[in-house]
């Protein structure tokens, strides 16, 4: 009877078990089929491994079941152990999961498919990771399993044969775990081969495309934030990009460049993956030249002279990338690195203006008698002269109307005189023999040259010429044209003639700086130069001189030594001095010698630029400056005296000494100054030599030292002034004498424990 119940009471467990798996198994299914495919990776594996069918296993009856003999139920902690072999068959594991040692003698899972033992379907719920897989087997496990087969928990875990899991799995029991897919490439299929291409080559490390660093560094960048996809073309085919880049490369010669600088890749030729990529990055290598070329020039300015410092602008490449590949119009946007100034979009004009008049055959027009018109008059009718070289003449100057006409009418005579001005000969209209030579001389391709060096050196310029807070206002000195004119918001506010330095040793230099500070009644403070090359050599002829000349000679205790005049009315100064600290130490002033106003070419100084209307030029750049302050000349000329005064700018207002022998005047002439430096003849045989990209190399110049004198003693007879014997503190160097303490002190070696003697400075 105990037996018969026992019996009983086991069977009755065996059936309550029965029904809770179907009862777990239901509420799984259910629950799997609702829950949605959220990513697009859960979505890529579902199409890609097709769902297992259900097994086609009876239901289980009495006969399946054995008797429990023990009486007793597993340890429901402890999951029961399974063969390697039978783990395979029947469930495909997570893939960080550790097998687990198999029982000895245990049957096979496909000996017993279809036998769920009691203890399989009554364990405890499993702990597993919340994100560890489900698995889908086409049979029951035959040998004991883990727990999570047949209880429902709040984690994930395998399931039994009839409940489908609800994240992917391996198709089939024996299948190895499936690894996550990968992400969808934004890159379309058909550059997808050109993409992995121009991976490749940016990853090697023998890529010579680049020869900057920092450009392959930005092109790395640039194609790796977009998978490498290409920019320039797209399926094999010229983007909108591409062809905007290209047009501007082949119109390079229009901005006074050479297009064989930036060579175009063949890209109608590039049929392969390998081809287009190398195409590709060709093409952004000769972006990049373009624009760093067209901003900062083709030679550095280093490369001329020596007295040449203007501020460094070098292009950005990965702004480059960006900016050119994401315009409308990629060519506008490459051409936006030439410079924006009116006076060079002028220049620019005038050199396809000049180039057109070289198209076609060479034309030469013979010698003959001068030909002129004369208007009509009251009682007299226009005079048109007749010659054979009039048809030849109209097609050299470029006029089409009546072009076989052998008349030299009022339209033949208009366009010689405007040839004739534009080669600095007298504007009459008349076609005599120097018109003739002119004609037919190589004068315009020297024209051409010109107009293209002084492009070049437009590049070297800032791109903001003036103070923004003041109106975009400056100062802009031409040497070749000595001239100077103060602009502001885009309009000359007034203009001067000035003197500029000698050639040779004491050329002008070029440089942009700011004026700091205006100094009436300044004291000369004798540039070393002049000093040690003219003044001590004097002495030793008349140890007088400079007594003679008001000049003042001071020897300090390092050795050096300082001459200075007095301010008054005969100071070599003038009455004020405008001052941009520089190292050239060079500045503005009023002169004593007005009269070399007068003369057309004013190359007269050491080096500083002598202003016309000191006065004047004050009074405007103060009332820039401080215009509540209402400067007026006669406020300016009342400050004359004895004494220095200095009146300091809030703002800096910058100061361009520029060289233009070729620029455009208010009239939209074509004006060519004389190369009085020799500029021009330097940057063009620099730029004949064809020496390439390193024209933009630095060159390092060394810079005279005046620290002592070239002998330690001066000749008997000299007034010395402060006469130090011993060394010790030698006072302010000239820089600081000169500029006070505004700028960086000139770069000479100074001892240690000098005094820095201040300048009293006076804002009005």
């Amino acid at each position: 009877m105990r037996d018969c119940s026992n019996n009983r009471r086991g069977f009755d467990r065996v059936l309550m078990a029965v029904a809770a798996t179907f009862l777990t198994v239901s509420v799984s299914s259910a629950f799997a089929q609702d829950t949605p495919r959220s990513s697009a990776s859960e979505l890529a594996i579902d199409a890609a491994i097709p769902r297992p069918e259900p097994a086609n296993v009876p239901p289980p009856t009495a006969s399946d079941f054995k008797a429990d003999t023990t009486a007793a139920l597993p340890d429901a902690a402890k999951p029961a152990d399974v063969k390697p072999a039978e783990v395979q068959a029947t469930e495909a594991k997570p893939v960080d999961a550790k097998p687990v040692d198999a029982k000895p003698g245990e049957p096979s899972a496909t000996a017993k498919a279809v036998e769920p033992k009691p203890a399989d379907v009554v364990t405890a719920p499993a702990t597993k990771p919340a994100d560890a897989p489900k698995t889908d087997t086409a049979v029951a496990p035959a040998a004991p399993a883990p727990a999570t087969a047949t209880a429902p928990s709040a984690s994930p875990a395998p399931a039994t044969a009839t409940a489908p899991a609800a994240a992917p799995a391996p198709a089939t029991a024996a299948a190895p775990a499936t690894e996550p897919a990968k992400a969808a490439s934004n890159v379309a299929s058909e550059d997808q081969p050109v993409a992995d291409k121009l991976r490749e080559l940016l990853a090697s490390k023998t890529l010579r495309t680049f020869d900057r660093k920092n450009e392959r560094a930005a092109a790395e960048k640039f194609y790796s934030a977009r998978e490498y996809a290409p920019v320039f073309t797209k399926a094999g085919k010229l983007t909108d990009a591409g062809k905007g880049v290209i047009a501007r490369l082949k119109d390079a010669a229009a901005d006074g460049l050479d297009a064989s600088d930036y060579p175009v890749p063949d890209f109608a030729a590039a049929t392969s993956p390998d081809a287009l990529a190398d195409a590709e990055l060709k093409l952004a290598s000769s972006m990049l030249d373009y624009a760093r070329q067209a901003q900062s020039g083709r030679m550095h300015w280093s490369q001329v002279s020596a007295d040449i410092l203007y501020p460094e602008h070098p292009i950005d490449p990965a702004e480059v990338f960006a900016n050119v590949t994401s315009a409308k119009d990629a060519s506008a946007a490459l051409d936006g690195y030439n410079p924006p100034q009116k006076l060079y979009k002028d220049l620019k004009k005038k050199l396809a203006e000049l180039r057109g008049q070289g198209d076609g055959p060479v034309i030469t027009i013979a010698d003959g008698p001068a030909l002129k018109y004369l208007p009509a008059r009251k009682k007299q009718a226009a005079v048109e002269m007749d010659d054979p070289r009039v048809p030849d003449l109209r097609n050299k100057l470029g006029v089409t109307e009546n072009a076989d006409s052998t008349k030299y009418d009022a339209t033949v005579a208009r366009a010689v005189e405007r040839f004739q001005g534009s080669v600095d000969l007298k504007p009459t209209g008349v076609l005599d023999e120097r018109t003739v030579k002119a004609l037919n001389n190589p004068k315009r391709d020297r024209q051409i040259d010109t107009v293209i060096v002084n492009m070049e050196r437009w590049r070297w310029l800032p791109r903001q010429l003036g103070a923004a807070n003041l109106g975009n206002a400056y100062v802009i000195l031409n040497i070749p044209d000595y001239t100077l004119k103060v602009m502001q918001n885009g309009a000359q506010a007034w203009t001067t003639r000035v003197v500029t330095g000698k050639p040779g040793q004491h050329a002008t230099p070029l440089l942009t700086e700011t004026m700091k500070y205006i100094t009436v009644n300044p004291t000369w403070n004798v540039p070393p130069s002049i000093i040690y090359n003219e003044y001590l050599p004097a002495l030793q002829q008349d140890p007088t001189v400079l007594q003679r000349m008001g000049l003042k000679l001071e020897r300090n205790r390092d050795g050096s030594i300082h001459v200075s005049q007095p301010p008054g009315e005969a100071n070599a100064l003038g009455r004020i001095r405008f001052n941009f600290p520089n190292k050239f130490l060079v500045y503005q002033h009023d002169t004593p010698d007005k009269y070399l106003f007068a003369k057309d070419e004013r190359a007269f100084s050491h080096g500083c630029m002598r202003v016309q209307n000191p006065d004047q030029y004050a009074s405007v750049l103060l009332n820039i400056g401080e215009p509540n302050q209402h400067y007026t000349p006669e406020r300016i000329r009342g400050m004359y005296g004895s004494s220095e005064v200095d009146l300091k700018f809030p703002t800096p207002i910058p100061v361009n000494i520029t060289y233009q022998t070729a620029f455009v005047d208010d009239a939209g002439k074509l004006q060519i100054r004389r190369d009085v430096y020799g500029r021009d003849a330097t940057m063009l045989s620099l730029l004949r030599n064809s020496r390439g990209k390193d024209l933009e190399t630095v060159v390092a110049h060394a810079q005279p030292s005046y620290a002592r004198p070239p002998s330690s003693s001066l000749p008997p007879g000299v007034n010395v002034a402060g006469d130090n014997s011993g060394f010790g503190s030698s006072g302010p160097n000239f820089f600081e004498r000169l500029f006070g303490g505004f700028g960086q002190p000139e770069p000479q070696p100074v001892r240690r424990g000098q005094a820095q003697q201040q300048r009293r400075v006076i804002t009005r």
